[in-house]
């Protein structure tokens, strides 16, 4: 049960605020802007996704830029309430096609009308696109998505030298096309957020996939799919290690440690021929989400090096080699590395040729940030930094550093080799023949390397 939902902008203005029990202050919206700003002001990170203050618990998560907020007085269940506020910026994804401060503000009624059949007097009615689809007919004010930044991974997708149509993941389930037609098609996205950490001579440390086989769906009539996976995927530890070093496009043995399905899924064969069935609901949902923890072979190579370098001096290299296919192109890299307090000066040097890298030191924490436009599969980039010092260190200068952490997102690339083998629509008719789309993307969740 929630006493309010409300939306801010990155600069706190109230685009959507709804108050359904009248239990808490209406000037909630900036008291809880107000202490997220100075929780990151203060030194202390991002603020938690749930914290009380004066006796009313804040709940929050951060979507596209954008703050999806809810209040209660009650002891409410964090994960239900988050779970929650993730349901609600889908299903208005769902409806808008384009989820941003822009949509939101041209499309306000709308979204209040969702949000009233969504929540009644602070409890949660429904949060499936399909159900509400029979109680909201209205049609969204469509916003040029041409006009917009990318955002996310689904944006990056590329299959060959072929991009994905920009329609993908910027279509209202209930906006028709031009002439009142509705383009048939269906979006497949297999996404995995790695975790891995590096020993300070380059051993892997820890190592864990967590991934999400995503389905968007724009067929009508709501026909039968089969989605078959790996024939030699395995679910449980088998006590096998997978660690190996043939590329991730090919096949090979898949091995879970566990996962769950959509309550839409039959699993009546998937014991059998590792194929889902199921009848989509339109929008946006997960098939199945499974996490990895059997060794993998990681994308990237991080190699982190500090030494003293005279008197009140010293040099940091970094190399990173990426591991996978040259076919392959990783974006948006940026690699971070704390430096010691006492650091007052720090001068980079790129290697020659270098193209879209940019350097900094970040003064105020003492961070080094190096950022990468793109990296090429088979290829290795180096930095190095001279820092110069305040004080002399009178301790190991390397446990004043690091560890060097690093972000990355890679298209068309999955580290635990699961992949969908085909992708089969029930015919309505002999000319029916809907688009297919299955992409892939990693992306980097926590991927450290200890000095």
């Amino acid at each position: 049960m929630i006493s309010q939902f409300f939306v801010l902008s990155q600069r706190g203005d109230n685009i959507v605020f709804r108050d359904y029990r009248g239990e808490v202050p209406k000037g909630s919206a900036e008291i809880f802007f107000r202490k997220v700003k100075f929780w990151k002001e203060d030194g202390e990170g991002d603020a938690p996704p749930v914290f009380n203050l004066d006796g009313v618990n804040y709940f929050h998560v951060k979507v596209v830029g954008l703050l999806f907020v809810a209040t209660t007085r009650i002891n409410a269940s964090p994960s239900l309430v988050l779970e929650l506020l993730q349901r609600i910026a889908r299903v208005i994804k769902d409806y808008l096609g384009v989820l941003n401060e822009d949509s939101l503000r041209r499309n306000f009624v709308l979204v209040y009308e969702l949000l009233d059949e969504v929540i009644d007097f602070g409890y949660v009615q429904t949060t499936s696109t399909e159900v509400l689809k029979s109680y909201v007919f209205n049609e969204p004010i469509v916003v040029d998505a041409a006009r917009l930044p990318p955002l996310g991974p689904a944006s990056i997708f590329v299959q060959g030298s072929k991009r994905m149509p920009g329609t993908a993941v910027t279509k209202s389930v209930v906006a028709n096309e031009p002439g009142g037609r509705k383009r048939e098609e269906i979006f497949v996205d297999i996404i995995e957020k790695i975790s891995v950490t590096f020993s300070s001579s380059g051993y892997i440390l820890t190592s864990e996939i967590d991934g999400t086989i995503q389905m968007k769906s724009y067929l009508t009539g709501n026909p039968e799919i089969r989605l078959a996976l790996n024939e030699d995927l395995s679910i449980g530890r088998g006590g096998r290690s997978i660690y190996d070093y043939s590329s991730s496009s090919g096949g090979g043995t898949v091995i879970l440690d566990d996962c769950n399905f959509h309550e839409s899924v039959h699993l009546e064969n998937f014991d059998i021929d590792r194929t889902l069935v199921l009848v989509p609901p339109e929008g946006e949902f997960p098939v199945m989400n499974y996490r990895m923890t059997q060794e993998f072979k990681p994308p990237f190579r991080i190699n982190a090096l500090i030494e003293e370098a005279g008197s009140l001096k010293a040099e940091v290299i970094l190399k990173v080699r990426a591991e996978f296919a040259s076919s392959i192109t990783a974006n948006t890299i940026m690699i971070q590395m704390p430096l010691p307090t006492f650091t007052t000066r720090v001068s980079f040097e790129l290697e020659p040729g270098a193209v879209g890298n940019t350097t900094d030191f970040k003064e105020a924490n003492k961070r080094l940030e190096w950022s990468l436009k793109k990296i090429v599969g088979g290829s290795e980039h180096t930095l190095r930094a001279r820092l110069t010092f305040s004080q002399e260190s009178h301790g190991n200068i390397v446990k004043e550093a690091g560890p060097v952490s690093m972000t990355f997102t890679i298209p068309m690339y999955n580290a635990s080799r699961l992949q969908v083998k085909y992708l089969q629509i029930a015919k309505k008719s002999n000319t029916y023949n809907p688009y297919r789309w299955v992409r892939y993307v990693t992306q980097a969740n926590s991927y450290v390397a200890r000095l």
